[in-house]
């Protein structure tokens, strides 16, 4: 493969990339090819690295997360590009955001086990919303009386926190507590910029008794 096919190759990819509104794995990005014209998985592999060189020193970079590649913009960069949104970020509550912690750093576990170690009872809307936002799933019941279900994160909690894995989460000696666990996860969802369009009206329901009267920014639980 000469240089120009490599180069056409790396065109493709990041027009793929920039339409897709999501992460490609490799082997997506192969099938966008024709058989014959398909490239070996180690080409695409230098294609890729050719790509994020060339992200270099600009706007955006291409992220590897859990679930293939995309091209994002830089950090640094949004508070700048955040102004282009009108919606402010969703702020979530710290029982959300204590039981994702639990969900991501003790899976899998189920509900009554997140409420043992919280001390209070898991809002039914916290597990939906963990459930709509598809940052968590159900990937069994414990073999115990009433069989209740067993919660784990997802593909998308990884690539929507930018990690490619579970153990690119901080270790827990890190961290002194759920609250300084909930406080990160938050600060990381704040930070994150979103392209796509979202609801006018959504679903997620406003943490009662947030104390947020003076913000319009919704408090979700």
């Amino acid at each position: 493969m000469n240089e120009e096919q490599i180069a056409r190759i790396q065109a493709i990819v990041e027009a793929a990339l920039l339409a897709a509104g999501k992460p490609l794995s490799i082997e997506q990005l192969r099938e966008l090819f024709l058989d014959d014209e398909r490239p070996a998985r180690q080409a695409m592999e230098h294609v890729l690295v050719m790509l994020e060189q060339s992200c270099a020193g600009r706007g955006f970079e291409l992220k590897q997360v859990a679930s293939g590649y995309r091209l994002q913009v830089r950090e640094e960069f949004a508070p700048w590009v955040s102004r282009l949104f009108e919606e402010k970020p969703q702020r979530y509550s710290r029982a959300l955001l204590e039981t994702l912690a639990l969900i991501a750093y003790r899976q899998p576990i189920t509900r009554g086990e997140i409420e043992d170690i919280r001390g209070v009872t898991v809002s039914s809307n916290i597990i939906r919303t963990l459930l709509e936002r598809e940052w968590a799933r159900v990937v069994g019941h414990r073999d115990v009386p009433g069989r209740p279900a067993m919660y784990a994160t997802t593909r998308q909690f990884l690539d929507y926190f930018n990690l490619t894995g579970l153990d690119e989460l901080p270790p827990l000696s890190e961290v002194r507590d759920l609250e300084e666990i909930g406080r990160e996860i938050e600060k990381n969802i704040q930070g994150e910029i979103e392209f796509e369009s979202t609801p006018s009206n959504p679903e997620s329901q406003t943490d009662e008794g947030s104390g947020d009267d003076a913000s319009s920014e919704q408090t979700i639980h």
